[in-house]
């Protein structure tokens, strides 16, 4: 293996394209143990993004994603030219998770991370019934509806925006609250809340109407109530090439017809 040029651990989704690049830049550059590693160039799309989030948090390591997803909201254009150069150009942004503490039927307490969104959906055929606190005050006694999204700036533009949430600057202190297909109070689209909000989602008729709570991709059943608030003590670093970072695409997002 050649003497790595930076020091850098590589990640894939392990799709074959996306292998192939792994080895093309393996082969130029090495690829250090993420232990010995000072950053992560992860190379899939957005899912795998999170994932490596996930992964480097407790590490303090800066992520720099090259697109081999669908969407890429999170990533960087692949090319293996010019990498030491690119990752030396590239503007940092910080982004900090939101924290899920979930009580379930069986009493059982939970706790997960989530860098885009904490979601809490219906897991039968009925609509769920809600009842929505901030700050430990009742503000929406009673929500008939698919399910609700707690969503962060980053997250904004996910599964957020396709709920028709609104989209956050990315350095905004704001967390975006959104319905999923709110069926009453029918004219109830959703609020923005400061980042600082705790938000306490409960379940009404929970046995009958069952609820789960995902967090990115950390999934909780029969939910009878979630406590979110933002977790500033586990910060990553994302890295993107210059006119490409974040807040850029976030702003370039609202303007898309």
């Amino acid at each position: 293996m050649p003497v790595p040029t930076i020091g850098v651990h590589f990640v894939s989704n392990g799709t074959p394209v996306a292998e192939a690049a792994k080895a093309e830049l393996v082969a130029m550059h090495g690829n250090l143990p993420i232990s010995e590693a000072t950053m992560v160039v992860a190379l899939g799309g957005d899912g795998l993004m999170l994932e490596t989030l996930h992964n480097v948090m407790s590490r303090d390591l800066p992520v720099f994603g090259m697109n081999f997803g669908s969407i890429g909201f999170l990533m960087n254009d692949y090319a293996p030219e010019n990498l030491v150069a690119r990752l030396s150009a590239a503007k940092p942004t910080m982004i900090y998770p939101l924290s899920m503490v979930v009580r379930d039927a069986a009493g059982d307490t939970h706790h997960a991370l989530a860098f885009n969104e904490v979601s809490l959906f219906r897991a039968s055929y009925q609509a769920v019934k809600l009842e929505i606190s901030i700050d430990g005050k009742s503000r929406l006694g009673e929500l008939i509806c698919d399910g609700v999204i707690i969503a962060t700036p980053a997250g904004s533009t996910a599964y957020n925006l396709s709920a028709h949430g609104p989209i956050l600057p990315i350095e905004s202190p704001l967390l975006a609250l959104t319905p999923i297909s709110p069926f009453r109070p029918r004219r109830w689209r959703g609020a923005i809340l400061p980042n600082t909000a705790e938000v306490r989602v409960e379940t009404r008729e929970a046995e009958k109407r069952p609820v789960s709570a995902v967090a990115d991709n950390i999934e909780f059943q029969q939910v009878l109530d979630v406590i979110i608030r933002e977790d500033r003590s586990h910060g990553v670093t994302l890295l993107f090439d210059p006119g490409t970072d974040l807040e850029e695409r976030v702003l370039s997002e609202q303007f898309r017809y």
